[in-house]
């Protein structure tokens, strides 16, 4: 097994859904479902909370997650983003002298991704020559005869997301499959996030996953879809 971080972002700042990351679910706060699954796992040395709010700092550690930093308040605002945040981490161990041979990131805000399918992706991607993996679930709707809004003389007219696609006026039933980031499982080799300052142009290999467990709690609207479903599970 590779020398392996996992990493759990967790700002107290969110905008769209305040404190999210905390927020009760299924009677304990949101972000122990990923700190939980990621311990029981035993496929990471260190399991890492990120966080500048220290109610969420307690609550990780009474979980057993490392808290071995305040993250700086520029790294919880925008236009920071989870790369930032992951090589900031990655930056805080080497001080240290601990390096990592892969980063793995597990959003506290997608408690449907199962401990199952965690390890089935390292699996995957320990066995793979990939440089990361994304876990994805498919979209609800294809992109390619989607519409932006555009103004033009004070009023708003609709004009195609992409006018050249030759999906454009095709069927959604009849387009391609197209994917989506679930936000649930991210992994990347740390030489490779390091050298291009980001993921998005590696080597990335699919891990895909249900929508059932795809959820990724971000508004109210979703926060009460997910309490339905564990009310349902239950």
């Amino acid at each position: 097994m590779r020398e392996s971080l996992c990493l759990i972002p967790a700002k107290g700042t969110s905008m769209r859904l305040p404190r999210k990351n905390i927020l009760p679910l299924n009677g304990k706060p949101l972000i122990t479902f990923a700190i939980e699954k990621a311990i029981k796992s035993n496929l990471f040395e260190k399991v890492c909370v990120s966080t500048e709010d220290s109610e969420i700092a307690n609550i990780s550690k009474e979980c057993g997650a490392e808290v071995p930093f305040t993250r700086p308040s520029e790294l919880s605002s925008d236009p920071s983003t989870i790369v930032d945040v992951m090589i900031h981490a990655l930056n805080y161990y080497k001080k240290k002298n601990i390096d990592f041979q892969q980063i793995s990131v597990l959003l506290p805000t997608a408690p449907f991704v199962t401990l199952e399918e965690i390890t089935k992706a390292h699996s995957i991607f320990d066995n793979s020559n990939a440089e990361a993996l994304m876990s994805v679930t498919p979209t609800d709707f294809p992109p390619y005869n989607s519409w932006l809004i555009s103004e033009l003389n004070g009023n708003d007219y609709l004009t195609p997301c992409f006018p050249n696609s030759k999906y454009r006026n095709t069927k959604s039933t009849e387009c391609p499959k197209a994917y989506r980031s679930n936000g649930a499982i991210l992994i990347v080799k740390t030489k490779e996030l390091i050298k291009n300052l980001g993921f998005q142009n590696l080597k990335i290999i699919p891990f895909e996953m249900p929508v059932e467990h795809s959820l990724d709690i971000d508004t109210s609207y979703e926060y009460m879809i997910a309490k339905l479903l564990f009310k349902d599970k239950n």
